[in-house]
């Protein structure tokens, strides 16, 4: 398990554990300036964010941060240096992954004390966070028409159905050209219908051409879909073409729209919110600010009975032995290793993908000098609970606490799955100001640090930057993090949703070869 620390930052540098050989500039800090909490002058000038070598490091020994080994020195590296990919070399090394040896289970509160939130509950129970009328393809040809059908409900003609939160469609790229069977077909039809069921949805149409290899009516048989008067099906080549068929999808809405709109939020146990974690554009404070703020909010979120989804497997590529120390089960710990071997051994060898070493420009320029030191951080977003369970993309969750989705790191990809697997809820930390948002689930944006969240204060909804500011603690700052997603959950806009992203989020991963 990670320790975050407690306390409030002060000084130019941070330090995370005693152990570490480099320490984090909390500041921007110039050549020459002396850190007697150190013992060390800077030998180079160190943005904030970055590291600094708190003692020679001799070439290929390893360097620790929260210590944990995030590279391995490539050359000599002398005191008060910089630490960053010109002298840091990415490679693999052996982790103990102690399954369940630190398995904790998890303190529930009574449910008479649980945190509760505004919610719509459906006739069968499922609790949700938004109200939509979903409009999904079953392959690209039939996009245009899905898109078209939500295009002609505007806001002007939704005004008298206030409590449905739009008409959305959710278009891809993928259904046809591809495997007929297997699990990129399955992981497609099983996204289709992980939406088709969201509880955020309260009538879908599902579209096909007629022609393609994901055929409708194989989606609906292989998932036990059934239709009926809030799941309609058109096929395009049967109802007469491209504008029959939004004809008939508009008439269809129409008659949907007055159920959809006979609704009523309620108080419900916070133990119905299941919160799919993400964060894109990180940078050298991510592991600092919002990521332990977030999962110090989703241990809270746990306690209270609700579910937090950590994903983005080649983003804890590193430091997954930290996970598999925390899990339920040997069974479970296992599962997140064969997820894991099948990255590295089946999807992406020779491939130059982040979990073979390299990070996106933007996250280099930020701080970080390689896969291992964004994992140490991205890990920290699911908080310090036991690992209940792992699941495959698109899976539907069902186990309650911390969990696993198997995703790629790419955030609509990622966000997607976890969406399909029934998370109504995002939280979703950024360095660098990720702009995102993911209908029908509201997506709450946590900026790490106080200049950017300031610079693009229009798309961030909390400022984590306030623990490096010194004004507030990671405990301090989850607690804001998990009373803000309860008023979400309850009605309250997300600044992406105030700003209309999430029409273009819908994207399914392609695991699968095309011809």
């Amino acid at each position: 398990m990670i320790e975050t620390s407690q306390k409030r930052f002060i000084g130019p540098v941070i330090r995370l554990h005693p152990a570490d050989n480099v320490v984090v500039a909390r500041v921007d800090v110039p050549i020459g300036v002396s850190v007697p909490s150190e013992n060390i002058v800077t030998r180079s000038q160190v943005q904030a964010g970055y590291k600094i070598a708190t003692r020679a490091i001799r070439k290929d020994e390893p360097i620790r941060k929260y210590n944990v080994v995030i590279g391995f020195a490539s050359s000599d590296i002398p005191a008060g240096s910089m630490v960053h990919s010109h002298n840091t070399e990415f490679r693999e090394f052996q982790r103990d992954y102690a399954h369940s040896s630190e398995y904790v289970p998890v303190d529930l509160l009574p449910e008479s004390e649980r945190a509760t939130f505004q919610g719509i509950v459906r006739k069968d129970g499922r609790v949700a966070t938004r109200n939509y009328i979903g409009i999904l393809s079953t392959v690209n040809c039939s996009a245009t028409a899905v898109k078209k059908i939500a295009e002609w409900f505007t806001e002007e003609r939704l005004a008298e159905y206030p409590n449905v939160d739009g008409v959305v469609a959710f278009a891809h790229g993928l259904g046809c050209g591809m495997e007929m069977t297997g699990e990129p077909m399955a992981l497609l039809r099983r996204t289709i219908a992980g939406y088709a069921r969201h509880a955020n949805l309260a009538a879908v149409l599902i579209v096909g051409l007629g022609c393609e290899r994901n055929q409708l009516a194989g989606v609906m048989t292989d998932e036990k879909l059934q239709a009926g008067p809030l799941l309609r099906t058109f096929v395009m080549q049967d109802t007469g073409g491209t504008r029959k068929t939004i004809e008939a999808g508009v008439a269809a809405i129409k008659e949907l729209l007055p159920i959809a709109n006979d609704v009523k939020r309620e108080t419900v146990s916070a133990s119905h919110l299941c919160v799919g974690l993400q964060c894109g554009g990180s940078d050298g404070f991510s592991s600092i600010t919002a990521n332990p703020a977030l999962g110090a909010a989703m241990d809270i979120l746990v306690r209270h009975g609700g579910t937090a989804i950590l994903s983005e497997t080649p983003e804890i590529y590193g430091v997954e032995h930290t996970l598999t120390r925390r899990a339920v089960s040997r069974e479970v710990g296992e599962k997140l290793v064969e997820r894991i071997r099948w990255w590295k051994e089946e999807y992406s060898p020779g491939r130059d993908v982040q979990i073979n070493g390299r990070v996106s420009p933007g996250n280099h320029e930020g701080g970080l000098a390689n896969i291992l030191e964004k994992s140490l951080g991205s890990s920290m977003k699911g908080g310090t609970t036991a690992l209940m369970e792992v699941y495959r993309y698109a899976e539907p969750v069902t186990a309650k606490g911390f969990v696993f989705m198997d995703t790629p790191g790419y955030d609509p990809v990622s966000a997607t799955g976890q969406i399909a697997g029934g998370a109504n809820l995002i939280g979703f930390t950024t360095g660098r100001g990720s702009m995102f948002g993911a209908k029908p689930v509201p997506s709450v944006k946590l900026a790490t640090n106080t200049p950017m969240f300031l610079r693009l204060e229009e798309d961030m909804d909390i400022n984590c930057g306030e623990i490096l500011d010194g004004t507030c603690s990671i405990g301090e700052m989850g607690q804001r993090i998990f009373e803000l997603l309860l008023e979400t959950a309850s009605g309250r806009e997300s600044k992406s949703e105030l700003l209309g992203l999430g029409d273009h989020e819908f994207v399914p991963w392609q695991i699968g070869i095309m011809s």
